[in-house]
């Protein structure tokens, strides 16, 4: 189905970025850099630099990251890590690759962690905590930290949804032992396939990282010194991100005014929230604009009617695949998500005229509705 508001616009961003990306595929094809060359280190020092950090370690994807992380924290067999009931699976996936038992707890009105929930969830067995900083906007870093200081545990923060948001002026991925990035295509910052990267401020985690994602091997030496992965950022993926990261200033800022008429639109409507929270330490990127409604499914239905694509993440609940084998937390904030939410449009791409046509449509989806509702009330107080 061709849409008239798309929720994401490959072509069209591959369009405007179109000289630069081909040029410096070009350049990196022609001199043969494809493994661990300059390409590689330039987009490293450059993420380092944007995010406030020491080190970035380009990986193969936002799994890597973590899963990297966490072995580079010592987490394994018979250690728990706490994170979040709604989070994407890699997180908790992560968490049981290494050995250990993920323990998910539930998440605030604004999708992230709710630092009272993580500490009451704490165990002697606990060992690290990875907050998600969802949609674009970071955890508590206060309480959480304060929290993860008193009880000795690592923080690995999940910041794939979360390139250049800020928390009191400081970066998604700068507050923890490790920041853990994605650089699937439809990110904000987003590659030709899958990529990712972990920040720290940490050379001993640095190193660790960059041996376990290359078979544990230290190129210089070809010495081994660990079982490792294959899990490197190829060197085109690298080029390519280093090019779109000169841009991400202007685009977290369009995807600020983005949101901004999105909200402005939708004021006032009654059944719907808006992701709209009072908190000024927040400076929030948009990776998402995420709306909730205990009318989700029909509004998405009468929003593909009228050429608006929505996606939802995540309709069901983590604990709710038998394959993933883990037990119901209590998270009834979690669980009202899954049923309410719906993500509008939002990219580079997404123009005014698209967020118009797409609130336009939502205030005409609830105006109906509120006209049924009141016929259905008025024709149960005449009912005999």
């Amino acid at each position: 189905m061709a849409y008239r508001v798309p929720f994401v616009d490959p072509k069209e961003h591959y369009r405007r970025l179109k000289t630069e990306i081909d040029e410096c595929i070009s350049s990196t094809l022609a001199n043969g850099d494809l493994v661990l060359r300059q390409q590689l280190r330039d987009f490293e020092r450059d993420l380092a630099q944007f995010v406030g950090v020491k080190y970035a370690v380009g990986v193969g994807s936002g799994y890597h990251a973590l899963h990297l992380s966490l072995l580079a924290a010592g987490v394994g067999p018979g250690d728990e890590v706490i994170s979040v009931a709604h989070t994407f699976v890699a997180t908790v996936s992560a968490i049981v690759h290494t050995g250990a038992t993920p323990v998910l707890v539930d998440v605030r009105p604004d999708y992230n962690m709710d630092p009272a929930a993580f500490e009451a969830a704490i165990t002697e067995r606990t060992k690290a905590v990875i907050p998600v900083h969802l949609n674009g906007r970071v955890c508590d870093m206060d309480r959480i930290a304060a929290i993860a200081s008193r009880h000795r545990l690592s923080i690995v923060e999940d910041a794939a949804q979360a390139l250049g948001a800020t928390f009191e002026g400081r970066g998604a991925g700068s507050f923890g032992l490790t920041g853990c990035f994605s650089f699937y295509p439809f990110k904000t910052l987003g590659g030709l396939g899958d990529g990712g990267a972990v920040t720290t401020n940490d050379a001993n985690v640095a190193r660790m990282v960059t041996l376990l994602r290359y078979n544990g091997e230290d190129r210089e030496s070809g010495v081994y010194h660990h079982h490792g992965y294959t899990a490197l950022l190829d060197n085109v993926q690298a080029a390519v991100l280093d090019v779109k990261l000169r841009h991400l200033p202007d685009w977290i800022r369009h995807r600020r005014e983005t949101a901004a008429r999105y909200t402005t639109g939708l004021d006032g409507i009654v059944d719907l929230r808006l992701p709209v929270f009072d908190d000024p330490r927040h400076l929030d990127a948009y990776q998402n604009y995420v709306i909730r409604t205990p009318a989700r499914d029909a509004l998405r239905q009468h929003l593909r009617s009228a050429g608006v694509e929505t996606l939802v993440h995540w309709a069901r609940p983590l604990w709710g695949h038998p394959g993933l084998d883990l037990a119901e937390p209590a998270a009834p904030e979690s669980l009202d998500i899954c049923r309410e939410v719906i993500s509008l449009p939002m990219s580079a791409e997404t123009t005014s005229e698209h967020v118009d046509i797409t609130t336009a449509a939502i205030q005409g989806f609830f105006e109906q509705h509120q006209r049924q509702t009141v016929m259905s009330s008025d024709q149960s107080r005449t009912a005999p």
